[in-house]
């Protein structure tokens, strides 16, 4: 049986720990693990945030500033934020970076039009206290575009995928970087409610109109939603 994940600050410790030490090769695994697809799915959530030029977005969890960049290049202002220092030093982006934690943000109310974010929903200590927290910086019209892994509804290629993701994802991060981080992640996917639930709680948090889209066969989702 395999040990327990785990829970509240414990978890926020673990996660740091973990980030910080894969953060020097971050950005060459995901290439590697992805076939490079985390590229289109990112422009594709920024594509779907559908907000006029220069708004301001902030990216949560940024790690090395993947999301920073794309925002950059479709001429958005961004700032990244994430909680581990290692990610932030090895960033790769010119936008303002800061080191905070995503639930308790340094930003006023109301104060972002948009709100971006990678492939962190299920590292959060809280994914209530995260959507609230979002709701909270969020102005009124602005909109989000959460990415994160998902299992494909399709059977036999969510059982394809599952191999990958269990087996082959650790092996690769194993050899190019850090094989306990990598082995965590396929697990970290058990701290995600269903969809149906998850829509549910951005709806209460201020996205009325929260939605979900597959992508990729369905291996990553993309959250999206207007602020009432």
């Amino acid at each position: 049986m395999s040990d327990p994940l785990p829970q509240g600050e414990e978890k926020r410790r673990a996660v740091r720990r973990l980030f910080d030490s894969i953060s020097p090769r971050y950005d060459l695994v995901n290439r590697v693990m992805t076939f490079g697809m985390d590229v289109g799915w990112r422009r594709s959530a920024v594509a779907s945030l559908r907000l006029p030029g220069r708004s301001f977005v902030a990216d949560l969890a940024c790690g090395t500033g993947d999301f920073c960049r794309e925002l950059e290049r479709r001429g958005y202002r961004a700032v990244g934020f994430d909680f581990s220092h290692g990610m932030l030093v090895n960033a790769r982006t010119d936008v303002p970076l800061v080191e905070a934690d995503v639930l308790q943000l340094p930003i006023a109310d109301r104060g972002v039009d948009g709100v971006t974010c990678g492939f962190a929903l299920r590292n959060v200590v809280s994914l209530g206290g995260f959507f609230r927290e979002v709701g909270r910086i969020v102005r009124p019209g602005g909109r989000i575009a959460l990415l994160d892994a998902s299992e494909p509804d399709n059977r036999l290629v969510r059982a394809g995928h599952g191999l990958y993701f269990n087996r082959v994802v650790p092996m690769i991060g194993g050899t190019l970087s850090n094989k306990t981080a990598y082995s965590y992640l396929p697990k970290s996917m058990a701290y995600l409610p269903p969809p149906p639930e998850m829509l549910s709680m951005l709806r209460e948090a201020g996205f009325h109109d929260a939605e979900r889209r597959q992508l990729s066969g369905g291996i990553t989702q993309l959250f999206m939603g207007t602020r009432s």
